[in-house]
């Protein structure tokens, strides 16, 4: 009977060692290492912007300034300014009319009458100083070309041109005189207005009749080859 109750007490101590020896679970930590997922750095490529800037500055114009004219004249009875008028229409030059400030009337124009104006004045130059409304023309620099006209008086251009003539220079500029007349040529009058500037280059000049047309100042404006 002893013997029985000491193999179960054995029985029973050997099941109590079994369950004293229950696992624990693995205290170190499983360093997962956590994969960070490289970034696809979309490196976007830099729009081309274009190198080749507008300029903004203007683009100069080949602008000949050879080419302006200008068209000045002393009429009396109206034919050197219908003749100035066809050049101002052939050429696309200005027009510039001579106004004495005292104008001359039919008397003092009758050269048949010594006691007339022009016939005075003709036969006393010291007296020939015509005042004029204007004798210098706005932006007178400007004109490359000049063209003088008057009617002739006793040979020569009339006086009162004199007076612009005096007031001006015409230094690098192409002076080209005309007159009109009902029988004398252009003469010395060309010339004589050349010498008293003392500056500018003359042409020679062109006489026109007292009723010329456009078409026969068109002609010679095209001969001039400016």
């Amino acid at each position: 009977m002893k013997k029985l109750i000491a193999l179960l007490m054995g029985f029973v101590m050997i099941l109590g060692l079994a369950s004293c020896s229950s696992e624990t679970p693995d205290s170190s930590s499983s360093s997962a290492s956590t994969s960070t997922a490289p970034q696809t750095s979309q490196s976007s490529e830099p729009e081309e912007t274009s190198s080749a800037s507008t300029s903004s500055e203007s683009v100069q114009e080949s602008q000949t300034e050879g080419g302006k004219t200008l068209v000045v004249y002393f009429s009396a009875t109206g034919n050197t300014e219908g003749a100035a008028g066809y050049i101002a229409e052939a050429t696309g030059g200005d027009l510039f009319e001579l106004e004495p400030v005292e104008p001359y009337t039919d008397a003092d124009l009758n050269w048949n009458d010594t006691n007339s104006r022009v016939v005075y004045e003709h036969d006393n130059p010291d007296d020939r100083d015509v005042e004029l409304v204007a004798d210098t023309v706005e932006n007178w620099e400007e004109y490359d070309t000049v063209f003088i006209g008057y009617p002739i008086w006793w040979g020569i251009a009339a006086w009162p041109v004199d007076t612009f003539i005096e007031a001006n220079d015409f230094t690098g500029k192409t002076v080209i005189p005309f007159c009109t007349s009902t029988s004398s040529g252009l003469g010395e009058s060309g010339q004589l207005l050349a010498d008293m500037a003392g500056t500018g280059n003359w042409l020679e000049g062109q006489r026109f009749s007292s009723n010329v047309s456009a078409e026969e100042v068109q002609s010679w404006v095209d001969g001039l080859g400016l």
